[in-house]
């Protein structure tokens, strides 16, 4: 009966440390490791190219992703209506950029709608990704 109790112990309390380490591993996206899942459900590479014309085309919009983060995005720069300060984007130049998968994905969604009137594809947000990581 004690060897079993010291069991349950032992995976609640194993339990429990994993249970707060989740989140810590929520946080724990590089860059690298974004670009690699949105390339994983793109089925391809993001292309640098591709990504930098992407960042900086209107698609018959009013704004380019440019627009508020600059181009190339390296500096901080302003949102385009409401004057907010917007920190670099490029990730060699911020080191907060794309360490949270969470956070990507919600300024992903918001900021296609603004761009695209759509959310961005994974293949669009591979090749972006690729572009805003080989800035230095």
């Amino acid at each position: 009966m004690m060897s079993l109790n010291k069991i349950s112990f032992t995976k609640v309390a194993a339990l429990a440390i994993s249970a707060l380490m989740l989140p810590l591993v929520a946080l724990a996206a590089t860059p690298q490791s974004e670009l690699l899942r949105w390339q994983q459900a793109a089925g391809q590479p993001g292309d640098a190219d591709r990504g930098q014309v992407f960042f900086g085309r209107r698609h018959n919009g009013e704004w380019s992703c440019a627009s508020c983060h600059g181009q190339p995005p390296t500096q901080d720069s302003k949102h385009a209506s409401t004057g907010k300060k917007i920190s670099a984007l490029a990730p060699g130049l911020n080191a907060e950029r794309f360490t949270d998968s969470a956070k990507v994905d919600k300024w992903f969604k918001r900021n296609c709608k603004d761009v695209l009137s759509r959310e961005c594809t994974a293949l669009e947000k591979a090749d972006v990704l690729a572009y805003l990581i080989g800035l230095k």
